[in-house]
């Protein structure tokens, strides 16, 4: 039995969930890895973000989101609605995670209140999940016809890198 890892960095965009349909770089990831059948786990460690398995959709708005995607956006906005402002509509974050956010120094997590203001994306990524889990046959996905896998932060604060790992574990 083997194991491979591979990371790759995904540059999102501010003010709305950001898309990214990452199947090629899964695929590629398992040509590298020489791994002829096993599973592949693809996953994101960002807590504002989610990755998931579902069929794409060939149509896309001016933006460039697949209708899918929106038609998503549409649902988990009546459900989970975005954070305009400190403790509304969510408790979270609380005063002592935004001191706990403003003692950081980490760039990629500025000491600035507002870009705590994302409840939402948490909340959204928990009902999507942080990982998809697919077979491998014969070195090839096992993702049917017309299955994807894709990305998505849904912290809409600001544009940032976000990292999603890959690990192939099977025989060669």
């Amino acid at each position: 039995m083997t194991a491979y890892f591979k990371d790759f960095v995904i540059s999102t965009v501010a003010d709305r969930p950001s898309y990214h349909n990452v199947t090629e770089q899964v695929e590629q990831a398992i040509d590298k890895s020489k791994i002829k059948n096993g599973i592949c786990l693809v996953q994101t460690a960002h807590t504002t973000c989610s990755v998931y398995f579902d069929e794409y959709m060939h149509d896309s708005n001016y933006y460039g989101d697949d209708y899918l995607h929106v038609d998503i956006n549409h649902v988990l906005d009546k459900i989970v609605p975005r954070q305009s402002t400190e403790n509304y509509p969510y408790l979270s974050p609380g005063p002592k995670h935004i001191a706990y956010g403003m003692k950081k120094n980490d760039p990629a997590y500025p000491a600035v209140e507002w870009t705590m203001l994302n409840t939402d994306g948490h909340i959204r990524a928990d009902l999507l999940g942080n990982s998809v889990t697919l077979g491998i046959k014969d070195g090839k996905l096992m993702r049917g016809s017309v299955g994807s896998i894709f990305f998505v932060d849904f912290d809409q604060t600001r544009k940032r890198d976000r990292t999603v790992s890959v690990v192939i574990q099977g025989d060669e």
